[in-house]
Formats: structure tokens, C-alpha cells, sequence
């Protein structure tokens, strides 16, 4: 199994980094992609990423802290050529869910990261969340460009997902996907190709059931595992199998 996405600089998770990652191990995953959301996360992440080889991990402003991180495209991809186990952009993207967002530094950064992801041809994270049709208009500005496009723990509508993948979009379930409430996006994760979807944590949040409530870490990946099978009528291994297969396409192909 691969975690796709995981925060290992955030608590508890990088006070206890000895032990998740022995955990992480022990349910079977081989890598963890842990993200970065700001300058001071980005510095840990890169000290992070040498505490084992499964570890890998990328550089990029999450929407809510682009206000207070102005990054630039040349120190995206300046910090790719340095470091070998930064595999990724993001993450980046928007998120206008609170009415106090500063909308215009948000489209400012999102536009950054795409643009060293062209450059460098590494793929995009892309936190969306309130903002499906501004994040779909400015990836489509772009849809000549075959940009790799990874939508992270992906929690929009059926029809949002259908034009993403028009722009060959992967799509990561996370947790959530575990929810009774989540009906709806379980039905988007059974009509999208085998062949587009990721799993992840997003540890220490969105913790799957029979967790739920507590902190999370890239071992309960196993119960999103689990559920994605049961959603897409395959088995455990069949999955794992498949998103494995599909992490690495995105990231080492």
C-alpha cells in the first residue's frame, strides 16, 4: 500500500515518527508522501524525508496559508533539483470556504505551483474544497499541457470528478470515504476508473471508521483500503494492488 498523502510534520505524528513509521510498516505499506502546507512545514518536511527510505514528500503553499507565503516558482523548482525525495507540488489549490479567504493570493499561488509543475513535468496535489468551478477553470486553461493532476482527498460532486478526468485526473479517497454520511461520494469512487484512484490518510485528520474521532496515521490507510474495494466490488488486494500501480505511474513514471 502506498499513502498518498499524510502530514508527518504535524502532532503527534512527527513526536512518534519511530513508531508510525514501524506501524506504517507493519500493515503493509512501502511509501508515505508526506506534505507540505507552508515555508516552516516545507523545512521539516525535507529533514523528514531522509528518516527512511519509504518516505517521500513535496514542496507547496496549502490555500490557506498562501496570505502568509508568497512562494515563487523558481524556489518550487529549485528545491526539486535539490532533493531527489520531494516528488511533488503541493498542496496547493483553493479553498473558499471561509468568507474571510483572500481569493486573489489563493488563485496567485494555485497559478505558481502549476507552472512549476509544467516546468519540471512533477505532478500537482490539489486541495479543493468550496471552489469546484474556479479550480476546474483555471486547470482547463491548461489542458494542453498535460499536467499531472492529483486531487487529494477528493470530496467533490460526481460531475466535478467527471471534468477533472477530461484532464486525466487522479483522485485520492481518503478516510471520509468510511463516513455513513457519504453516500453521495462513494457513488463518485464507484463510477471513477480503476485506473484513476489513490488512497490516503491525510493523517492526523479524517481519521476512517472504526477510528473515527481519534488522531490519524498512514496504518489506518488499511480500513480506506477495505472500503474502496467494497465500494469498487473488488478485493483488498485487488485494490491495494491497483493503487499502488497508479501512485507510482503519477510519480516515477
Amino acid at each position: 500500500m502506498i499513502d498518498s498523502h499524510c502530514h508527518l510534520d504535524h502532532e503527534p505524528l512527527i513526536s512518534d515518527l519511530t513508531n508510525v513509521i514501524k506501524r506504517s510498516k507493519d500493515v503493509g505499506i512501502e511509501k508515505l508522501l508526506t506534505i507540505s502546507t507552508s515555508f516552516e512545514s516545507f523545512s521539516r518536511v525535507k529533514e523528514i524525508v531522509n528518516k527512511d527510505d519509504m518516505i517521500y514528500g513535496t514542496i507547496g503553499i496549502h490555500p490557506h496559508e498562501a496570505d502568509k507565503n508568497e512562494i515563487s516558482s523558481k524556489f518550487i523548482v529549485d528545491n526539486l533539483k535539490e532533493n531527489r525525495k520531494i516528488i511533488g507540488i503541493g498542496e496547493t489549490g483553493l479553498d473558499f470556504f471561509y468568507d474571510n479567504c483572500d481569493r486573489k493570493k489563493q488563485l496567485d499561488s494555485f497559478r505558481i505551483h502549476i507552472e512549476a509543475s509544467l516546468e519540471t513535468k512533477v505532478p500537482l496535489i490539489i486541495h479543493s474544497r468550496d471552489a469546484e468551478d474556479e479550480t476546474f477553470k483555471i486547470l482547463d486553461e491548461y489542458k494542453d499541457n498535460n499536467l499531472k493532476i492529483l486531487m487529494h482527498c477528493f470530496t467533490g460532486s460526481k460531475e466535478f470528478s467527471k471534468k477533472l478526468l477530461l484532464l486525466n485526473s487522479y483522485f485520492s479517497a481518503s478516510g471520509i470515504i468510511t463516513f455513513k454520511n457519504s453516500l453521495d461520494l462513494q457513488d463518485t469512487f464507484k463510477s471513477l476508473p480503476l485506473e484513476k484512484v489513490l488512497i490516503e490518510t491525510d493523517s492526523p485528520f479524517l481519521a476512517p471508521v472504526p477510528n473515527r474521532g481519534k488522531k490519524n496515521e498512514p496504518s489506518f490507510i488499511d480500513f480506506t483500503a477495505q472500503k474502496l474495494a467494497d465500494i469498487k466490488n473488488i478485493t483488498k488486494s485487488e485494490i491495494i494492488n491497483l493503487t499502488t500501480s497508479n501512485f507510482n505511474k503519477l510519480f516515477f513514471n
